[in-house]
């Protein structure tokens, strides 16, 4: 079963999956998918580790996600958009090629006997991005949402805390 969670910045889409993912599983994993980019994302990270408890395995994995994931178990993917971001950094912006490495990651996922709680940010419902790569990443973003959330059995979007039921 795959559950999508999408939503702004500082939504509540992180608490909201975890919660969740509480609730359906005594031990759940967390999958990382960010690279360490600098010392503010460091303390980010240490942030969110911080809010889970001994009940959690931590597994960090950049992009090769389906490899990682248990059988039987309870695992939230976080986040998509950094995800994305290492295929978009490690491609030169190759915005076809990171689509389908993404779609080919995201069905072999739907065929593991796992709960997948998968979190994305909506970045295109913000500001217009200056750059070319910037627009073109969130073409991108927005079209493996799409796919995601047309493949996933319920999505939820969240917003100021709140969870609003799509599917």
């Amino acid at each position: 079963m795959m559950h999508y969670i999408s939503g702004g910045e500082r939504s509540g889409k992180s608490s909201y999956a975890q919660q969740l993912a509480e609730s359906l599983s005594d031990n759940p994993y967390y999958l990382a998918t960010s690279r360490i980019w600098d010392d503010n994302f460091r303390n980010r990270v240490q942030r969110h580790i911080s809010e889970r408890d001994e009940r959690w395995t931590t597994i960090e994995e950049e992009k090769n996600i389906s490899q990682v994931i248990p059988e039987n178990a309870t695992v939230v993917i976080d986040c998509v958009t950094l995800w994305l971001t290492n295929f978009f950094m490690d491609t030169d912006s190759n915005v076809e090629l990171c689509l389908q490495l993404a779609k080919e990651e995201i069905l072999k996922l739907l065929e593991i006997d796992a709960t997948i709680i998968i979190i994305s940010n909506e970045i295109g419902m913000g500001l217009h991005a200056q750059t070319k790569s910037g627009r073109q990443f969130t073409e991108l973003q927005g079209w493996v949402n799409q796919f995601i959330a047309k493949k996933s059995d319920t999505a939820t979007f969240m917003v100021s805390g709140l969870p609003l039921t799509l599917k």
